[in-house]
């Protein structure tokens, strides 16, 4: 990687954020494309959002990625939002055009491009969960033309989760139908008749608790997807194939999220295959 006076940079904010994989990503596809830019991990405090924001235009950078906790606070800095935010309320791409600050969510995006020759649209999808990672793939899914969406949450969280997809409702005319996790029969029956079931939640990561019970049958033609990819496979995903499905984890979707911004910044496609491969040897176990 050559850095020189015309090198341009781009950065994902968080705190915190050392761990990130994304310098790995985003640096691996400068180098693969022969774009002058490098990535990097800016660890930054609350108080500093603003500035930092000025600094994109200041330094006239490619822009930035956004993870926790800064994926809502950046609203009121930017310049314009994409569909897909207005809808999840929430940004993990700043792109700088030319000075304009433009945020948009590529997440949901990532998620379906992450999905071997499978496409939402005219289907019917089952969601486990309510938080951002469910959001940017719902809201997605209803831009893409899904027929019918059911989301489960934990009845303690039926509540908290309604008044979102009242708003997407409104804004969209696309009603989806909300249940307790808790109500084994309703998952099954929704399950049953699913094109895709996705676990959005963060059940799983310990490598050995379920987001669904173990009686639940999953027909034979369902694709199964996890947003976790440590571990590489959840006890949900080993699961699904037990029963003979398809399934997929997520860390198709943190490639191709990220691939989707840096076509944003550079207007150059990321090899993915190349960086999948890359991910594959850091990540499978």
């Amino acid at each position: 990687m050559k850095i020189d006076g015309y090198t341009r940079l781009a950065a994902v904010v968080a705190n915190p954020i050392k761990h990130s994989i994304s310098p790995f990503i985003h640096n691996s596809a400068f180098e693969a494309t022969g774009i002058n830019g490098v990535y990097l991990a800016w660890e930054v405090e609350v108080g500093d959002l603003a500035e930092t924001l000025a600094n994109i235009r200041r330094y006239q950078m490619f822009g930035i990625n956004l993870s926790m906790p800064y994926k809502e606070e950046v609203i009121p800095y930017l310049d314009e939002l994409s569909d897909e935010v207005r809808l999840i309320g929430a940004v993990n791409t700043v792109v700088n055009q030319n000075g304009n600050l433009i945020g948009y969510n590529t997440d949901g995006k990532g998620f379906f491009k992450s999905l071997p020759s499978f496409t939402i649209l005219g289907k019917k999808m089952t969601l486990l969960g309510a938080g951002g990672a469910a959001k940017a793939i719902l809201a997605q899914a209803i831009l893409d033309g899904v027929s019918q969406v059911s989301v489960f949450v934990r009845s303690a969280s039926i509540e908290k989760t309604r008044p979102y997809l009242e708003k997407l409702q409104n804004e969209t005319g696309f009603k989806v139908k909300l249940f307790a996790l808790e109500d084994v029969q309703e998952l099954q029956d929704n399950i049953t008749q699913a094109d895709l079931l996705v676990n959005a939640t963060s059940v799983g990561m310990d490598g050995v608790s379920l987001p669904i019970p173990t009686s639940v049958l999953l027909p034979e033609k369902l694709l199964v997807a996890d947003v976790i990819y440590q571990p590489f496979e959840t006890p949900f995903l080993n699961l699904a194939r037990n029963q003979g499905n398809q399934a997929i984890n997520g860390l198709g979707m943190l490639l191709y999220q990220a691939a989707e911004a840096f076509q944003l910044w550079t207007g150059k496609e990321m090899p993915t295959n190349q960086i999948w491969e890359l991910l594959k040897q850091k990540y499978q176990k």
